[in-house]
């Protein structure tokens, strides 16, 4: 018996539906940043679907039968991400009752020894049951001095606001005896 061999790319290419500009139609599992959202159909070149979309799991082919699949779970997909949205927004409301203190080294002129970054402020949000991280809050630079600052925090795309932040000196004695 001849050995079997792994059907060629051009067969396998022959399978998928092509689209009007000539690349392959995908229908996406995920959210995919740049292309589209969970359910959409897309156009691709053949090596983003190949190399990426379909060994990642985050496209399939989009056939007749996954397109139904995917309207009768949409609904629940959808109140799905309207709960976390909810979640989200009053998360944010919370954020925006609150301020967060944070102690720093400081000299007499009020600038730091160190600085403030994203880490120290999720840290002192996390003490107060506030679940925030490193990655949703945005600040323009590292805070270097002692003083009252307006940070970005972005939970998701549209649900972003801002956070009171106090960096006072540490009431210490740091040892400078």
């Amino acid at each position: 018996m001849p050995p079997r061999t792994m059907p060629s790319i051009t067969s396998r290419q022959s399978r998928l539906p092509k689209g009007d500009r000539g690349g392959i139609q995908l229908l996406l599992v995920h959210n995919v940043e740049h292309l589209g959202k969970q359910g959409e159909v897309v156009e691709v070149k053949r090596g983003y679907a190949y190399n990426f979309l379909l060994p990642q799991g985050l496209a399939t082919v989009a056939t007749d039968h996954h397109k139904r699949m995917v309207e009768k779970h949409r609904a629940k997909l959808e109140e799905i991400a309207r709960e976390r949205l909810a979640g989200l927004r009053s998360l944010l409301e919370e954020l925006s009752r609150t301020s967060v203190t944070i102690e720093a080294n400081a000299n007499d002129e009020g600038h730091l020894y160190g600085s403030v970054g994203p880490a120290e402020i999720s840290r002192s949000l996390k003490q107060q049951d506030l679940m925030v991280g490193t990655d949703q809050i945005v600040l323009q630079g590292p805070l270097k001095e002692v003083g009252l600052y307006t940070v970005k925090v972005k939970l998701a795309a549209e649900v972003e606001g801002d956070l009171k932040v106090w960096v006072v000196p540490s009431s210490g004695d740091g040892g400078s005896k």
